[in-house]
This record gives structure tokens, sequence and C-alpha cells, in this order.
């Protein structure tokens, strides 16, 4: 079903179900936020801060309502005075030249993607690559004269046979598809075409690039050269098993005069995001040893200058590092990482003491509360990074000598304007006495002690995080009536090794009580009315709330979105062809069947009687579109009221990446709970 069809077939609902707070006439601004809100909405990311501290170039990704896309736009901004000027029209990934006198970046030359130089003093900007590729994970040279990067390099495609020969002028069908890899369709990008990912080096100021990587491997940032120009370090799978490899990556270094390889980590797990230390004396990266779990800590490692000799700096944390650079002295590391929800970021000594710095990271998504954010230091220990809170998307934010400042203020027209939901966090306690975080967003202008309907959002993952961060399709809901909940239940990251895998080989499981016992903290606390619950989630939290109304009838309506239903066709159809089987259960599903079947949402539809809208990207190689289709289809044999929303051309990642889309799926599901919602007199 087309999203159009399926959103005229929703507005049947009866008109006063529709109705918006703060409504206007037609032809007046209204404070409530709309679905076209979301194209005057801007986001920062990437702020990457000069080596003397000055200036900070960030990526600025607003909505176009002409082509329904986000647009990336480059801006400069002085820390002293915060003014902002931009730089480009259009790019991505800035990167200071060593010197600071350049900035690399990546913008489109309207056939792809290209590398380019802007000189500061002039103003002046040249492109110093020319090839296909898309290059990304730009690392300049110590002397600032040449530029690495990750770009792919296309190659054959596998043939069995050949079609008879075709006359010419003749109008034939396209040729035979061939797939031979473990891995043969990435959600995004879709089907693999031919070709890998390697380095490659070139001059600053332009001319021929040199490969550096070969082989049928692919090879991945960030880049790190070492201090002498000599060396630059990376992380890939490579080997005879490499395609069978799921995370089993190594850090490695390629001499960049021989293009010699050399493998520095071995270990079974994850190994990645090198640097090299500023005296070249020793290497940091993120890892972990793979036990096979749902999930483990990503650990902060630091060996010597092959990176022999590796500790943890970390372990003691008991959260796992998102991203870390080497400060200015070479004695401590930046790094941040995700705390009860809330993204942080800290300077962590070689004797692995913590000294934390920043609690307010933000960034990342518009449409849910995930955790998210970047950042980058300067010489000086000068920190940019994106932040913010529940009231507006990230801003770009510095921090220096202890005290965070706000540099933009993106949205502050646009949220001044509206009526925004207040948000607030609330206890939880857990059938077994552990704490869970929650927060609750209300209805703008709600009388203090009204109940109201409420929406129990859920993460998916399930080892994510959501946090107080602003969200459009929480602002969304609450502008149609609705107070919104959304928790971290066990499972969750940001909380330590222990509770991320109380659901290790038994998810869903436990994790629905905690997610009950948040819908039963806000009714107590005299916020949600209890005869009008609704809920819903994406991916992991699609997989909950399809086991949620299996398992209860509290709820008046449900959405599920991106589920996964059956995990026997799940593992056997997702993107990444080995993981389900590897990480979630113990045996092969051919081996057990029984433990994928009694994990699967499906087995349990023979109890569901809750209205439960099905909701899904037509490209979605993650929770692909058979796993939606089979819920709707069995909904539909047992006659429990459904209906199926397909949002045309989405991927599971891309699910809202086009604002109209993520607008008119929101509103799908306002238009379906407020079909059953309980309508009471004032």
């Amino acid at each position: 079903m087309r999203l159009s069809l399926a959103l005229a077939l929703l507005a049947a609902a009866p008109a006063a179900a529709q109705q918006q707070p703060n409504a206007a006439p037609a032809d007046a601004p209204t404070r409530a936020f709309t679905g076209s809100d979301l194209f005057g909405l801007s986001i920062a990311a990437d702020p990457q801060i000069s080596p003397d501290g000055r200036t900070i170039v960030y990526v600025r990704r607003t909505a176009d309502i002409m082509t329904d896309r986000m647009q990336s736009s480059l801006w400069l901004i002085d820390v002293a005075s915060g003014r902002q000027s931009p730089f480009a029209a259009q790019g991505s990934s800035p990167r200071w030249s060593p010197d600071g006198t350049r900035i690399a970046y990546v913008a489109s030359d309207g056939n792809g993607s290209q590398l380019f130089v802007r000189w500061l003093a002039t103003g002046a900007s040249a492109r110093v690559t020319g090839f296909p590729g898309d290059p990304q994970a730009l690392a300049w040279s110590p002397d600032g004269t040449r530029l690495a990067y990750v770009a792919t390099v296309a190659g054959e495609a596998t043939t069995l046979g050949k079609a008879p020969p075709k006359p010419e002028g003749a109008k034939w069908a396209e040729p035979l598809t061939v797939i031979d890899r473990v891995n043969y369709r990435n959600d995004g990008p879709g089907y693999v075409k031919p070709g890998r990912d390697h380095l490659f080096v070139v001059a600053a100021d332009g001319g021929a690039a040199r490969q550096l990587t070969f082989g049928a491997f692919d090879d991945g940032g960030p880049l790190s050269w070492t201090p002498d120009g000599r060396a630059i370090v990376f992380a890939a799978i490579r080997g005879p098993e490499a395609d069978r490899q799921v995370m089993n990556s190594d850090v490695m270094a390629v001499d960049v005069d021989s293009a010699t390889l050399r493998t520095l980590t071995t270990r079974d797990g994850p190994d990645g995001q090198p640097r090299v230390s500023p005296d070249g004396m020793r290497i940091a990266w993120l890892g972990f040893d793979d036990r096979r779990r749902s999930y483990e800590n990503t650990q902060l490692y630091v060996g010597d200058r092959a990176a022999a000799n590796p500790r943890s700096l970390t372990a003691p944390l008991d959260r796992a590092i998102e991203e870390a650079v080497w400060a200015a002295d070479g004695r401590s590391l930046y790094a941040s990482y995700d705390d009860h929800g809330q993204r942080r970021i800290a300077r962590i000594g070689m004797d692995g003491r913590v000294r934390p710095l920043i609690d307010n990271v933000a960034g990342g998504g518009l449409d849910r509360p995930y955790t998210g954010g970047d950042f980058s230091v300067s010489k000086g220990g000068t920190i940019a990074y994106t932040g913010g809170d529940a009231g507006a998307p990230a801003d770009v934010w510095v921090w220096s000598g202890g005290t965070p400042r706000r540099l933009t203020q993106l949205n502050a027209v646009m949220t001044a304007a509206k009526a925004l939901a207040p948000v607030r966090k609330i206890a939880v306690t857990a059938p077994d006495g552990r704490p869970i975080d929650a927060w609750l967003a209300t209805p703008p202008g709600r009388v203090a002690g009204t109940r109201v309907p409420l929406i129990l959002e859920i993460h998916g993952g399930p080892n994510s995080a959501y946090g107080p961060s602003f969200a459009t399709d929480v602002q969304l809901y609450a502008a149609a009536g609705y107070a919104v909940m959304w928790t971290n239940p066990r499972g969750s990251t940001s909380y330590g090794a222990e509770f991320a895998n109380l659901i290790d080989k038994n998810y869903p499981s436990a994790d629905y009580e905690d997610l009950i016992a948040a819908v039963d903290a806000a009714i107590a606390d005299g916020t949600a009315d209890p005869d009008n619950l609704f809920v819903t989630g994406g991916s992991g939290g699609g997989v909950l709330t399809a086991w949620i109304v299996g398992k209860t009838d509290r709820f008046k309506a449900a959405a599920t979105q991106k589920p996964v239903i059956n995990w026997v066709s799940e593992a056997l159809t997702m993107d990444n062809t080995l993981f389900t089987s590897r990480y979630w259960f113990t045996k092969l599903p051919w081996e057990d069947p029984m433990s994928y079947w009694n994990r699967s949402p499906l087995s349990l539809v023979g109890n569901v009687r809750t209205p439960t809208l099905v909701v899904v990207g037509s490209e979605d190689y993650r929770t692909p579109v058979s796993e939606a289709e089979q819920y709707y289809a069995a909904l539909q044999i047992r006659g429990v009221p459904t209906a199926l929303v397909k949002v045309p051309g989405a991927s599971h990642g891309g699910f809202t990446a086009r604002p109209s889309q993520s607008a008119a799926k929101a509103s799908a599901i306002v238009a379906w709970f407020d079909r059953y919602r309980t309508k009471r007199a004032p």
C-alpha cells in the first residue's frame, strides 16, 4: 500500500479526533507544532575547531522544501564573538589543515562527491580529486602537504555463462545479476555493487591521487598519520575469511611510500578508530573482546607505536566509548560516552582516571530522542561540540576553562513561535526493584492534574538509548493531545554491560515488564489516562510493540514500525547475514527453530485483539519488508483491525530521512490512534 493511499484511509477517522490544540484559522499561523514545521528545522553536526581554538567550521543540515531532503551547508563561527559566516553552500566532512590556514571538505561537483580545499586567506577553493568514489574519512598529513581519504574502487561483476548475441539496435532485458557474497545487500545503499573501499593519498593542492591499499577487502576510517608522515593507521577486516567475519576488524598500518601493510592487532573482536599519539610513541583505539554476547562495552585501548602491549583505560568506567582523540600533550585523551541516557565528554588519563567535562552533548537525528553528538578539540584544549536539550535540535557549543557556552541558536525564531511540549524526567521502578530512566512529554497547555491519552514510545536497538533530547515525533504526538513516555528498559545502553546484557539471548523478555512499569508510573503520576493507552516503536521498538499487544489488551491501539516478527525469516533475510544467529541466539535457525519461534512476536499473534497499524520502509533491508507483511497478513487472517503503511523508497536507517515522509508517518500513527481513542467530556 502506498503511503498516500494509507493516509487517505486513515483520514476517515472522525473529524473531532483530528482537531489539534492551539488551532488557528486556515489562513493564520498556528502555535501548534505541525508536520510543515519539519521543513523549518536546522541541526548542527560535525563541529571542527581550528588548531588555535579561534574558529569552528560545522555542518548545518536544513530541510529543503522543494527537494524534500536534508541539505548540508558549511558555516564558520568566530569563537570569541559567536559571529557566523557562510563557508560553502553545500558540503560535508570539513577538516582543518595542521597550520589552520586551509579547510578540506567534501562537496558535489554535479556528478558525484569530490574533495575540495579552501584557502582561508583568499577564500579560493580548489578541487583536488576528480574521479568517481565519493571520498570520506579525510585526514591531513602532519606537514599539511597531503590528504589521505577512503574511496570506493569499482570492480567487475560476477558472471555465469552469457546471453546469446544481441542484434544491433535490439532492446533486450537487463543481463542476469549473479550474487555470490555472503553479505550481498546493505540497508541504505541497497544491493552491493562490485567494488571495494580503499585508502588514497593526494597532494593538498591537487594532482593525481595514489591508491595505497588493494584487494578484495574494505578498508575504513578514521585515518591517522604518524607524526613523521611515513605511515597511516586505519581499520579493516582482511584475510581469507574476511567476508565471513561480522565485527572482527583489526588496526593496520600502511607505509605511504611503499604501500606495505602491517597488521597491528589480531584478537577476536573489533578494533577500530585508531589514533596515533602526537609524539608517535603510542596508538589509541576502540574495541572489545568478542564473546558472542548481544552487547559489549566498546573500550578505549592504548598500546605502543605498533599497538603492542595494549591495555584498556576504560574497563572500570563500564560505559561504551563512542569516540576518542588525543590531547595535544599526548598524556591523556578526550572521549565521549553515554551515561544514563545522556552523552558526555571526559578527559581520560593514561592511568585510566576519568575527569568528566561536559554533560549536554546531543545531536544526530531529529525524529526520535536518541543519544548522539559530535566533538573536536583544539591544541589548547578548547572543545567544540553539538549540544542541547529537549527544546530544540542540536546547536554548536564550546567548552573552555570549565565553562560551556552556546554559540548558535539555529531554531530560536521557529521555536519561539511554537507551543512545544514540556519534557521532564519521571521515576520508574521495575518489578524486580531496578530503577529505570524515563521521560514524559505532555501536551502544550495541559492543565496540571488533567489526565490525557498516553503514547508509550519504545526505542530500537535494542542495545541503544533514548535521552532528554529534541524529537519531532514526540512534539507531533504531543501537539495532537497525547502525553508521550519514552524510557530505557533493561537491554538499553549507557547503564553498563550488565544492564545491557540482561536480555542477552533472551529478547524480548523482562524488558516488557520495565515498559509496563513506565506506563504505570505515568498513570500514578496523574498524567496518563488509564483508559487511553497507546504504544509504538521502531525496529527493536517495533518488536516490543508487537510483543506487548500479544501479552496484554491494556492498549487501545498500537503502531509497530519496521518490526522483526519472525526471527527465523529475519535471520535469513536481513542485510548483515551472519549477525542475528551469531549474537542473539546460541544456535542456527535450523538447529533450534523453537528458540527463534518462542521469541518471535508472530508466536503471540493468536492473542492479539489490539488494533495494530504496521509501518515499514519499502526498501528496508535491516528488518525487511517481508517481516511487516507477515504480521499484517496474520492480523488480517485473525480479523484484528489493521492497516499496512509503506514509506516509498525508505530504508531502515533512512525511514524518516525525507521530511514529508517523517511528518506523514507520524500523522498516520496519530490518525490510527485517534480512531480508537476514547473521547471524554471536559
